[in-house]
């Protein structure tokens, strides 16, 4: 099973404003034979409660995937890639350049987003948008190339 974390940035999810759509329709995607999620976390778009989490999910929670949602756009307050890519020790550009292109295809709206993908010693940290119907089309986009991709990076083969 694929240990999975699903960790929604948001201001007012995490104020409890507004409910957590767009982590649930996370969770709700990913197949039960494949991945088990073990954590779901709120957090405000705040640079180090960030980077302090996802350090936690990947150094101590040997978390295998870390799906971020929310805080990929243009706002001032929108700091999730930075945040992923200053804990990261590889950068991954390929999903969020297909998820971009493909998401083209539907709006043009989704050069906006500027989610990005990295590792974190075993752990593989993928930053999607932050609206559910987003999500949805960005995760279908990636989810069969997972289980591939966490086979690499434990050193399988290509």
């Amino acid at each position: 099973m694929i240990k999975t974390a699903v960790l929604t940035i948001s201001d007012s999810c995490a104020n409890g404003i507004r409910q957590d759509l767009s982590g649930q329709t996370i969770i709700d995607l990913l197949p039960d034979d494949k991945f088990q999620v073990c954590r779901k976390i709120v957090l405000p778009d705040d640079f180090q409660k960030i980077t302090d989490e996802l350090i936690r999910l990947s150094d101590r929670e040997s978390i295998d995937i870390v799906f971020t949602t929310g805080g990929t756009g243009l706002g001032p307050r929108d700091v999730t890639p930075e945040a992923t890519v200053s804990v990261s020790e590889k950068i991954v550009p390929g999903f969020g350049e297909i998820m971009r292109a493909e998401g083209l295809k539907k709006t043009p709206n989704a050069v906006l987003s500027r989610g990005t993908a990295c590792l974190r010693k075993n752990t593989l940290i993928v930053n999607l948008p932050g609206s559910p119907k987003a999500v949805r089309e960005s995760l279908e986009i990636i989810l069969n190339v997972l289980p591939h991709a966490l086979e690499m990076m434990h050193g399988g083969g290509h």
